[in-house]
């Protein structure tokens, strides 16, 4: 369900910090923008629930949301693809193994 080339909706690229709700995740979107005195770069985060639909993002992953109608009373973006997967963590070693 891509976007069309002329769509007005607004597209972000933003991490995947909360998977708590039933077909919703909470992304982070982040930004990097010069402060209008001091003139340093700073870095603006924007918290957005979106809704997905499938279940299938993951805390860590990379993904791109999409404006929508309203879904509830906070959301109104919702997930269009998965750009890149979160870094698995390692196993950790069973109790019994000997460890070198």
């Amino acid at each position: 369900m891509d976007a069309p080339k002329n769509s007005r909706k607004t597209t972000k690229v933003g991490t995947v910090i909360g998977t708590k709700m039933k077909k919703t995740v909470t992304v982070r979107v982040e930004r990097q923008v010069r402060h209008p005195l001091y003139k340093k770069i700073v870095r603006a985060r924007e918290t957005f629930l979106a809704h997905d639909e499938y279940e299938k993002c993951k805390v860590g992953d990379v993904v791109e949301i999409i404006e929508t109608r309203p879904l509830s009373k906070l959301k109104r973006w919702r997930v269009v693809t998965i750009v890149g997967l979160s870094a698995a963590a390692p196993a950790a070693p069973e109790r019994g193994e000997a460890q070198s």
